[in-house]
């Protein structure tokens, strides 16, 4: 290796504790001027590692039921109690995070997939494509999301595909109007007549120039959209719309809850609490990096 490389690249113990030095300073730095992000992500991470890591950190097997020990009160054997069938609570509530935060993850991408092409083709080009997208996107927000929801769900059967398809169908409009929005803002701006000017294709054009700058809004909306995307794939389980029979569900544990909440009003807390820590996790994340993306707001709170 030449000199300059090894001034380039330095692998001494000294270089190496020089580079975890600067990086824990520039970790308390984001953390002491966006401390909301970082709460809100640390957060998460323990929600996401409970419930993926739900195999090894259950303390029982969710789908096993013991009349005996029905409806039981929190102990030191059941932290969150037992349902009407025997089955640990909390079991349940961790099994259940594995199908509705990676299902909501899934279909606020599909969303975001669908509802950010269709914006930003129908807000650079016009005409004919943002007539008939608009048209399609306006009927469906005169529909209520979850009535839609629930409609399409009992037309083609309630499966953990089917859902997943129901939910990211019922909110792309919320990309494609967000999208659609900024684009027609930066297409006018002074670098994309440039650009075009030079000779520069279309697609050049939205891929390099207008694409990453209307990122930081849609990274928001995916914050947001996700929490709102739990809520609903609870709110179909609730209704009896989400996975199958026997499947840990947090709507389908709030609705047994409900049905028991006069023997047992323990069993509310599990779902009702992960649902709730869940969604504000993602709602506050989205509130945190809006302060911190948008230049107008920024340093304010």
């Amino acid at each position: 290796m030449s000199a300059v490389d090894r001034s380039a690249v330095d692998l001494s113990p000294e270089g190496t504790h020089s580079f975890e030095r600067t990086a824990t300073r520039s970790f308390w730095r984001f953390a002491t001027r966006y401390p909301r992000i970082v709460a809100c992500l640390l957060l998460m991470a323990v929600l996401f590692g409970a419930c993926l890591l739900a195999p090894l950190l259950a303390p029982h097997d969710p789908r096993a039921t013991n009349v005996d020990q029905r409806l039981q009160n929190p102990s030191s054997l059941h932290l969150m109690g037992t349902d009407q069938l025997g089955r640990d609570t909390l079991s349940r509530v961790m099994y259940g995070g594995r199908t509705a935060i990676p299902l909501g993850l899934m279909a606020v991408t599909l969303a975001g997939v669908v509802g950010i092409t269709l914006g930003v083709l129908a807000g650079y080009y016009g005409g004919l494509i943002d007539q008939v997208t608009g048209r399609i996107v306006d009927a469906q927000l005169a529909f209520p999301e979850l009535i839609l929801a629930i409609a399409i769900v009992n037309a083609f059967g309630a499966s953990l595909f089917n859902v997943m398809l129901v939910v990211g169908f019922a909110s792309y409009p919320g990309y494609y109007r967000l999208a659609r929005g900024q684009v027609l803002q930066v297409r006018e701006f002074e670098f994309v007549t440039a650009a075009r000017a030079l000779g520069a294709s279309e697609r050049r054009i939205m891929a390099r120039h207008i694409f990453p700058n209307i990122l930081s809004p849609l990274i928001i909306a995916f914050s947001l959209a996700a929490g709102g995307a739990v809520l609903l794939q609870s709110t179909l389980g609730f209704f009896g719309l989400g996975p199958k029979a026997g499947t840990p569900d947090w709507g389908l544990m709030f609705f047994d809850a409900l049905a028991n909440f006069r023997l047992q009003p323990w069993l509310i807390f599990g779902p009702g609490i992960a649902v709730s820590l869940t969604v504000l996790s993602f709602y506050v994340l989205g509130d945190a990096l809006r302060d911190a993306l948008d230049p107008s707001l920024r340093g304010r709170k």
